[in-house]
């Protein structure tokens, strides 16, 4: 194993479950997602470099860093094959993952995910990055929530208690600085994501002011997308049995396979 990366195990099953959280988040925050799949799967829910126990990770902070380290702690695991899920940036690292090693991965669940279009909230991330007391981080995670997001206590204190290892503030906002340069984050080319050919789902909140539903928009034809009404950027906090239900769905369905694209006959 790579002892700078943590990774929280739960659950038992012949299926295997991968979670990765966002920007400023940790493995905890999937706690209310973990709860309705554990029983009956196993579950992996990572700290990504730069955050919590996975802080001290060499070069933490783009999403192809954190995808190269996911898929090398996963390969000195007993597991074949994983279901991945992401949320925000850890949206564009399962997308990374699921690029460079399509054969491990058997569905792929995208919450609201990075690197899907340019736009990116630039000033709000900034600012919740160098948040550190509960009412700070809770008034920033209502900045980006839906209108009717129930309390962030639990979270907010369990986000405070990792900035305030010593050290986590600062790299936060190091990897925000880097992440939002010019209010602009990096895109994965759709001719890429056209390569993916696991079930694929991506989830976006309608009202997500962090990063745009539209990005959802002109996807490939057999990417499933699921647009939730009133719902901002925080879905794990704010819908968290309607992403356990979408996450079991997904992992039922079939892959479908790329047809290729016809050419004009040589005249």
């Amino acid at each position: 194993m790579i002892s700078s990366l943590h990774a929280a195990e739960q659950g038992v099953g012949s299926k295997t479950i991968v979670l990765l959280h966002g920007f400023g988040g940790c493995a905890d925050v999937w706690r209310d997602v973990i709860a309705p799949l554990a029983p009956s799967a196993r579950t992996l829910a990572y700290d990504l470099p730069g955050h919590g126990q996975s802080f001290d990770f060499p070069g933490a902070g783009p999403a192809k860093v954190a995808a190269r380290a996911v898929l090398a702690d996963l390969a000195a695991r007993p597991v074949k094959r994983i279901h991945l899920v992401g949320h925000s940036m850890g949206g564009a690292v399962a997308t990374l993952m699921a690029l460079a090693e399509p054969e491990k991965v058997a569905s792929l669940t995208l919450l609201a995910p990075g690197g899907f279009g340019p736009e990116i909230n630039g000033p709000l991330l900034r600012r919740y990055a160098a948040a550190r007391s509960p009412s700070e981080i809770r008034a920033c995670l209502a900045a980006m929530s839906g209108p009717r997001a129930r309390p962030f206590d639990h979270i907010a204190d369990t986000l405070c208690e990792m900035r305030q290892r010593p050290g986590q503030s600062e790299k936060l906002v190091e990897i925000a600085a880097a992440m939002t340069r010019e209010d602009r984050q990096g895109v994965i080319p759709r001719e890429q994501l056209d390569r993916l050919t696991m079930p694929v789902m991506v989830v976006w909140g309608s009202d997500d002011a962090v990063l745009p539903f539209s990005h959802a928009d002109d996807l490939p034809a057999r990417f499933h997308v699921h647009h939730v009404l009133e719902a901002g950027h925080m879905l794990i906090e704010e819908a968290p049995d309607l992403i356990a239900n979408i996450i079991r769905r997904n992992m039922n369905r079939r892959a479908r396979p790329v047809r290729p694209k016809l050419t004009a006959a040589a005249s």
